[in-house]
């Protein structure tokens, strides 16, 4: 069996929707109650069991129950950028992830879990996923902060290349709805045209990046869980990978985008930065693909501009969650 933590969520359904779609229903699902729009992107999927996290965290605790697995997508996680909770996040995001770690290791499971980009910081140590430089790196929030420990902690006791930890860098795509402001701004963007005609952006306080000229590496999910499953059948490759799609782009391009998919002229609006993203803002990322490309995954990533066509056209115009 395959078990998807955060299954619910944004790159959770979406992985169990792959996974369906390559036959697999044999999964078992595990989150929070599956409650309004994270329901949703539920109900449309085929698996054999849900368990939340911490009837979960019993069943694996069973050697029998661990030992049914073949691998545990551990996506499952505080994603809020703004969360200033430290304990919950240590005990949900840390904790809570070492065990699942440790549990699949004593059973022969692979472990493939979710990191972040976040834990890159303002970008000023670059974007390599090279285990040498991970103590230099400085998260600049602290949801980056408990994925970049966990890397840390696996690296201290030398779990690196018996487990996958994915940097994940701008995820964007169907089933998101749930996310309220984290939601990709694909999702934002398009709700605001819809509504209002128009998309507002933040404006730049640095004179080296224009106004809607701060970039990012935008990867759309169908690419990441591409990358993402890629692991499971490649039990060799272990370590810390970015999952990106290699190339900066701009917000003003992403917005370009959107507009296009939606046959509308651009109108963007651009806003002051607000003081409390001041100096916690990424201006630039993007993510270095050679070693996930070294280690043999080959498929080529959407083109930004086809890849907000389909799903502005085919999942936020319907209002279509995966698999419905």
């Amino acid at each position: 069996m395959i078990a998807v933590t955060g299954a619910a969520g944004f790159i959770g359904s979406n992985i169990v929707h792959q996974l369906n779609q390559a036959g697999r229903k044999d999964i078992i699902v595990v989150d929070l109650a599956p409650e309004g729009g994270r329901g949703a992107n539920l109900s449309p999927l085929e698996f054999v069991r849900y368990l939340d996290k911490e009837a979960f965290r019993t069943w694996l605790a069973e050697p029998a129950n661990a030992g049914s697995l073949e691998t545990l997508y551990h996506m499952g996680a505080c994603s809020s950028t703004t969360e200033t909770d430290w304990d919950y996040l240590a005990e949900n995001n840390l904790g809570y992830t070492r065990e699942l770690c440790l549990r699949c290791l004593d059973a022969g499971v692979r472990f493939i879990n979710a990191s972040s980009a976040a834990t890159y910081g303002d970008g000023s140590r670059g974007y390599a996923d090279d285990h040498a430089l991970l103590e230099t790196l400085e998260p600049l929030n602290l949801y980056g902060k408990s994925k970049h420990d966990f890397d840390l902690w696996a690296k201290s006791e030398n779990l690196l290349e018996s487990i996958v930890c994915l940097k994940y860098f701008n995820v964007y795509g169907p089933n998101e709805w749930h996310k309220g402001d984290m939601r990709s701004m694909v999702c934002k963007g398009y709700e605001q045209i819809r509504d209002q005609g128009k998309v507002r952006l933040f404006r730049s306080d640095r004179p080296d990046f224009p106004d809607g000229g701060q970039q990012r590496d935008f990867v759309y999910v169908k690419d990441a869980v591409a990358m993402t499953l890629w692991f499971a059948d490649h039990p060799e490759a272990g370590g810390v990978f970015n999952v990106g799609t290699g190339e900066a782009n701009s917000w003003n391009r992403l917005i370009t985008a959107i507009f296009a998919a939606m046959g509308r002229e651009p109108d963007i609006e651009y806003v002051p930065m607000p003081d409390h993203l001041k100096g916690r803002y990424q201006y630039f990322t993007r993510a270095e693909m050679d070693k996930i490309r070294s280690a043999g995954y080959d498929s080529p990533v959407t083109v930004l501009e086809d890849a907000v066509a389909d799903y502005v056209r085919n999942h936020l115009v319907p209002g279509r969650h995966l698999g419905s």
